[in-house]
């Protein structure tokens, strides 16, 4: 029979077996809860020091490392950075070289975990009997994470830090590793970081070499090393290097006999190569040099682009210029952009700073070079006809030096002159758009306004920037990139990519036809030399900036003359002094072949067309009562008198039968006679 009375319902409770029990729910110890928030802690604060602190940094020099630029022909020309050499391995070294360091700086070295709470009390404690600081606390770790990782200010953030790096690099790194990479980042005066740099430096020798008295000497510089470096307080050095030898006897290092017989310490410093840390070359080329070189320890040579004979030249022609208290700055550079000669100013020494590079002075009509391009991309040529006349635009009127006009002229008549009003009129013409374009596409990257002046070069730029563009057109192409070191040779990527381009049609040559009269029948006379010569003059407003760019043989050298405080110059222009500095320069370097032996110098020629006289306006004078006119006509070869008959009038006498006579009388030749002014 079943015991049950009838089915058992699904929601029903089963029965009971035995006595009820009720379970409670577990306690966990109540310090479980604390060492887990520890415990992620800790894990967030070693994930926070694999990204902030990476154990490579501590293999990275602290310091620059040292690097000597070269000329392109291989002569030292500056040193900049800290002396530094390869890091050394402790497990190398001999006993007594670690152990000077271990007694004098963190004797408890192998024993602590980075942080040592001993040393710290037994500093603090030494520290207030002496009523001053005279022990530190900190472990050759902490040292290390200080050197690699930290800054110098004295915070408890930064404090606490150090902390965590320290407990960090003992985590992962040995004892030996972490010594050897303090030794090799210490600083030891002088400029000298690591050991094996200032082991060669104050003894000529390397550091597995040092005695035991050499070793203490070094140990002890680290306290102080801008006050106790060896060539600079030797005996201070001496004194100190004793009291690590002390500290080595107190460490178990060295009996007292042994201490004794520790030889007396001789400097043998290594002599520094005489050399300037610094030219106006130098301070332009070191980031690119830092880039190349990369990082690492151990002094590094670059070659650079500098030819220190053509560098010579440039000093020499601008120490035989009369400046009195104007500035000056030079820039030599192949058509390529390979820059060979630099002079920021008179005198680095008393003015580093770079008015060849930094300074942003106005190019005034050197800046046409940009106005004159746009206007041969719009269709117009050398022989195109502009007015040289008066003009207003708006408020404002250009005026052409002195007041002289010319009438209707040729671009290449206007641009040799470097009439104002003209320049206005074709940038006018051709938009002021399309003139900033062909200044950004020859390299300028200053800014320009959207002003009607800007055709007379009122908008600074460098005059590196300057150089870069006269550099597109004796190359032929553009944009040219300025450097300082040897060019890489590029992949087919890089070329394939490369924005360099050609003058489309014939707007190259038609430049050339431009700057070629300049230098030839207009303001540039001054420079004109042997050689196929190009160029331009500038002149700003109140002759605060004299300049002349140009380019002959391989070479493109731009000349700027001013005063640093923007005050006028007195009776200089760009087709004088500058000229002839350029023409003194450019006289003895474009006879110097470039130091590559497969460099193919690039000299450009100017198109016939160029040598080709213009037709200069004949102004015609009648002779009342004789039936015939008096032409005079002033050209490039001289001043032409003409008689023709006159047109024929009711009132007028027939003309004489018969040629009429003409007379040319020659102008005086053209380095002798003063060129026509600017504007």
């Amino acid at each position: 029979m079943n015991d049950f009375p009838g089915p058992l319902s699904a929601e029903a409770p089963p029965p009971p077996i035995g006595p009820e029990i009720q379970l409670l729910p577990r306690r966990r110890p109540w310090y479980r809860r604390p060492l887990t928030v520890i415990g992620i802690l800790f894990g967030l604060m070693f994930a926070w020091l694999a990204v902030t602190a990476p154990l490579s940094k501590s293999l990275q020099p602290i310091a620059a490392p040292g690097i000597v630029l070269l000329s392109a022909d291989g002569k030292p020309i500056a040193r900049r950075g800290a002396i530094t050499d390869q890091p050394v391995d402790v497990t190398e070294l001999p006993r007594h070289v670690q152990e000077a360091f271990l007694a004098i700086e963190d004797r408890r070295f192998y024993m602590h975990i980075g942080v040592d709470p001993w040393g710290i009390l037994r500093a603090a404690v030494r520290n207030t009997l002496a009523g001053d600081v005279r022990q530190g606390g900190s472990t050759i770790t902490q040292q290390l994470a200080k050197l690699s990782f930290l800054s110098s200010d004295q915070t408890a953030g930064r404090k606490l830090r150090e902390v965590f790096i320290s407990l960090w690099l003992e985590t992962w790194l040995s004892k030996e590793e972490i010594l050897s990479r303090y030794l090799s980042n210490a600083y030891f005066g002088d400029n000298v970081y690591g050991l094996r740099a200032a082991s060669r430096r104050y003894f000529s020798k390397d550091p597995k070499d040092l005695s035991i008295g050499e070793a203490a000497m070094l140990a002890g510089v680290v306290k102080a090393p801008s006050r106790l470096a060896p060539t600079v307080n030797f005996e201070g050095a001496r004194k100190r290097g004793r009291l690590v030898q002390a500290a080595m006897v107190e460490a178990g290092y060295l009996t007292e006999r042994e201490a004794e017989r520790v030889r007396r310490v001789r400097l043998k410093p290594t002599p520094m190569p005489n050399m300037p840390t610094g030219t106006y070359f130098a301070d332009w080329v070191l980031p690119q040099a830092r880039e190349f070189a990369g990082g690492g320890y151990g002094e590094q040579t670059v070659q650079t682009t500098l030819d220190s004979r053509i560098q010579r030249m440039a000093i020499g022609a601008v120490q035989r210029a009369r400046l009195g208290k104007a500035q000056v700055a030079l820039i030599a550079m192949r058509p390529g952009g390979e820059v060979v000669a630099m002079l920021g100013g008179k005198d680095y020494a008393r003015s580093p700073f770079n008015r060849a590079t930094q300074a942003r002075r106005q190019p005034g009509s050197t800046f046409k070079l940009f106005v004159y391009l746009a206007a041969l991309r719009a269709g117009m040529t050398p022989e195109s006809k502009i007015d040289d006349t008066p003009l207003t635009i708006g408020s404002w009127s250009p005026k052409n030096h002195g007041g002289v006009y010319r009438g209707r002229i040729t671009l290449r008549e206007a641009f040799a002159v470097s009439s104002n009003v003209a320049a206005v009129r074709l940038a006018e013409r051709v938009g002021r758009d399309e003139v900033i374009r062909a200044a950004r596409d020859l390299g300028v990257t200053s800014p320009i306004p959207d002003d009607p002046s800007i055709a007379l070069g009122t908008s600074g730029m460098t005059l590196l920037e300057l150089t870069r563009a006269y550099a597109a057109v004796a190359f032929g192409s553009y944009p040219i990139a300025a450097r300082g070191l040897p060019e890489q040779d590029d992949s087919w990527f890089g070329r394939f990519w490369s924005n360099k381009r050609r003058f489309s049609g014939d707007n190259d040559e038609m430049m050339l036809d431009l700057l070629w009269n300049v230098v030839h029948r207009g303001t540039g006379r001054a420079a004109n030399l042997r050689a196929e010569t190009f160029g331009k003059t500038g002149t700003t407003q109140d002759h605060r900036d004299a300049i002349f760019v140009g380019f002959a043989g391989d070479l493109v050298t731009a000349v700027w003359i001013g005063n640093d405080d923007n005050s006028p110059l007195r009776g200089i222009q760009g087709g004088g002094l500058p000229a002839r500095i350029w023409r003194d320069f450019m006289s003895q370097a474009v006879r110097t072949p470039a130091p590559k032996e497969d460099h193919k110098p690039v000299v450009r020629e100017a198109p016939p067309s160029a040598k080709q006289p213009d037709e200069p306006p004949v102004y015609t004078v009648p002779i009342e009562g004789t039936g015939i006119d008096v032409g005079v006509q002033i050209g490039n070869e001289g001043m032409t008198i003409s008689a023709k008959p006159s047109t024929p009038r009711e009132d007028s006498p027939p003309p004489p039968p018969g040629e009429l006579p003409k007379i040319t009388l020659p102008l005086p030749p053209s380095d002798e006679g003063p060129p026509p002014k600017e504007g």
